[in-house]
């Protein structure tokens, strides 16, 4: 594909290691920030009773680490300086710091020795969910910054709906697994309608060694005026934790809010409406508290011990990294799992692969494909805030992989052979909730291929949904390629991994409220998920500065010449003569054939997609039949785009808002039409289904 820029190749190897004090993120850029507040049209109209919020400004300049506290400490000398803010201006003197370290000394000697106030005031520094009244006592605001800074007592936690960015300015706090210590960068952290409430909580700080007590009031210099900071510094203590709390605004964030029907996507959904904190120093930021009601992440016994098990597996003496394979039925919480699993796994490593085997409710892509790639930051949202380029992925074309099950196994075999075998860092595989009849045969047989040194299978309630896939049940078990003895054509995919003889089988119990069913309310359907993944795939099209978002349709895309690719269908037969009807304003993988394209001086077709990489994904917006040319967008590098030579269309379509919603759309609708009769003999897809059985074979499933 013929392209006009150039683009720089990352290298990356990270070998498994303890991180735990050497985290190096990425810095959140300062224009990243400028936001509005964030309060929805119907929270506003509960908020009967809630205080006139002053006007805020942006916060034009991020918020330093802590590391960069130490850098600016008073002179021994008596003459009076200021302490730059954040913003660049001068505000706190020498003479307000003394104030403010005589009122920490007093306040010291009334704390009992188990750390809690012996005053009045101790109803708000309690453990639990930080709710109500209490959240005007710990967390205060900077209107002029626009930004809030809360303190939390040890396994304090706050459960919110919203975006923010999170920066630990003392102490520790932990998010899905995750902890984010003092010292270390800002984290951008989603909670929206569509998933569970995310939950920030406090943990234990006494093993951090202190040798100044000072250093808090130090910290809030930084970033409250001094009523505010003097307020809070009273409800310091040696095991507080201080997190800072500021607006966040991305092209992601931006782009979905385009959308009229996504645009209460991170606020609360209605049945936790009257549950919505909505008067605190926190509201107007993008985070709206809820009570205790509202149930955030609910981790069962059986779950805490698969984690640690899983974490103690990869820290310990294995013969090799470990993999472990997630399993279970739909809607039963794998991925939410997986989150965690992962969060978990990186407080104590750099980097964690992932396979993903899951078409219909991917990780880091859009749906439709396998892909493999290494996790280098945490997971603080759900899968449409963290989508990713894989290091490989294949195109697949579906969301189930029912259609053809020898493409499916097959697509991931060629994704495991391209891991390179000296890696040393822990490995995760998703998995589909397909786990009856043929998606039980296809467990087996990744189990039997993959060298799985774990199984952990997550059910609920005492009936079966699965039988328990333990070594024992493998050892007669029946796959789809595969019979016991695992002797089959698909054994030369591990021939250099010595798959184990044997492995660990966790049982995990799913307790939370909603367990394998699929969620009714906005944003929670499956279809809605695989249309917000996508999406935000889409918003890599917008610029990284803020501004207004530009529609699809104003955007140039790259003209490719119909001789430099090829085309081809997934799952379905189409015409020759209909082929450009079939990929028009459709959604296409950008894929690399080995072979050369050759053309006669027309378009090139393939007669049978082929299993290759896939690089991303792009619209082909548009075919010039005269020039022969087609039109396309896509947030590929062009330096990658050289590398594509077939473009691949499958059964993944582009959400109708994409067609319907877009702003600045005048006249006639493009693409769109209602004159269309899908009554008429031909007029729907005509699908191929390869493996399949009929309702024949049922008693063999």
């Amino acid at each position: 594909m013929k392209v006009n820029k150039q683009a720089q190749v990352k290298g990356k190897s990270q070998k498994w290691k303890d991180v735990r004090s050497k985290r190096c993120r990425p810095s959140i850029k300062s224009s990243d920030l400028n936001s509005s507040p964030v309060m929805v049209r119907v929270v506003k109209e509960h908020q009967v009773s809630a205080k006139k919020k002053p006007s805020v400004k942006r916060l034009k300049n991020k918020a330093k680490t802590v590391s960069d506290h130490n850098k600016s400490k008073p002179s021994e000398s008596g003459v009076r300086k200021t302490n730059p803010q954040t913003n660049g201006s001068s505000m706190f003197t020498l003479d307000e710091e003394v104030e403010d370290l005589q009122q920490l000394k007093e306040y010291s000697q009334i704390i009992h020795r188990n750390g809690l106030q012996t005053t009045g005031e101790t109803w708000d520094v309690k453990f639990g969910r930080l709710e109500g009244e209490a959240l005007h006592h710990c967390a205060q605001r900077d209107d002029r910054q626009n930004h809030a800074v809360l303190v939390m007592q040890q396994d304090q936690t706050l459960c919110f709906r919203g975006k923010c960015f999170l920066t630990c300015l003392y102490g520790r706090v932990e998010v899905m697994g995750f902890t984010i210590e003092e010292g270390q960068k800002s984290y951008p952290v989603y909670s929206p309608a569509s998933h569970c409430p995310l939950t920030i909580r406090a943990l234990e700080t006494s093993h951090f060694h202190r040798n100044d007590r000072t250093e808090a009031s130090q910290i809030l210099q930084k970033y409250l005026p001094p009523a505010s900071r003097k307020k809070l510094l009273k409800k310091i203590m040696l095991a507080s934790s201080v997190i800072l709390l500021e607006p966040m605004e991305t092209p992601l964030t931006r782009f979905l809010s385009s959308f009229t029907h996504l645009s209460e996507l991170f606020s609360p959904p209605a049945n936790e409406l009257m549950s919505a904190v909505l008067d605190t120093p926190l509201n107007g930021l993008g985070v709206i508290p809820l009570t205790s009601t509202v149930e955030g992440l609910k981790m069962s016994q059986s779950y805490r011990d698969a984690l640690n098990t899983a974490v103690s597996a990869c820290r310990g003496d294995m013969d090799g990294s470990a993999v472990i394979l997630v399993c279970g039925i739909k809607n039963v919480g794998k991925s939410t799992f997986i989150r965690v699993l992962i969060n978990t796994l990186l407080n104590h490593t750099s980097s964690v692969d992932y396979l993903e085997g899951d078409l219909g409710q991917t990780e880091f892509t859009p749906a439709g494909c396998l892909s493999m790639l290494t996790v280098r930051e945490p997971l603080l949202g759900p899968p449409f805030t963290h989508q990713n380029t894989p290091e490989h992925m294949i195109y697949y074309g579906d969301v189930s992989c029912e259609a053809d099950m020898d493409r499916y196994l097959e697509s991931l075999k060629s994704l495991w052979r391209r891991r390179p075998k000296s890696r040393e860092t822990p490995f995760i595989i998703n998995t589909m909730g397909w786990v009856k009849g043929f998606g039980l045969q296809l467990l087996v047989d990744l189990i039997r291929v993959l060298p799985v040194s774990h199984v952990i299978q997550l059910s609920h309630g005492s009936t079966t949904q699965c039988p328990a896939l333990t070594p024992e049940f493998l050892r007669t078990a029946h796959g789809c390629q595969t019979h016991p003895p695992a002797q089959t054509a698909m054994d030369e995919c591990t021939e250099s991994h010595g798959p184990p003889k044997t492995y660990s089988h966790l049982d995990v119990q799913a307790e939370f409220r909603g367990v394998a069913r699929q969620g009714t309310a906005k944003y929670q359907r499956s279809n809605e998920q695989r249309e917000l993944s996508l999406l935000a795939y889409l918003s890599q099209l917008q610029s990284p500065e803020p501004g207004l978002v530009r529609p699809l349709h104003s955007l140039t895309p790259y003209q490719v010449p119909h001789a430099a690719v090829a085309l081809g269908v997934i799952h379905c037969e189409v015409v020759p003569s209909h082929m450009f009807y079939a990929v028009n304003a459709s959604l296409v993988g950008l894929c690399c054939l080995t072979e050369k394209v050759t053309s006669k001086g027309g378009p090139v077709l393939l007669p049978q997609a082929p299993v290759c990489p896939c690089v991303g994904f792009g619209v082909l917006r548009g075919v010039d039949m005269a020039r022969g040319l087609y039109f396309l967008l896509t947030p590929v590098h062009p330096s990658v785009l050289r590398k594509v030579n077939c473009l691949l269309l499958g059964a993944i379509s582009l959400p109708s808002c994409i067609f319907t919603s877009q702003p600045d759309l005048e006249g006639e609708t493009p693409y769109v039409t209602t004159d269309y009769s899908f009554d008429l003999t031909g007029a729907g897809k005509l699908r191929v289904f390869k493996g399949l059985a009929r309702p024949s074979h049922a008693g063999t499933q």
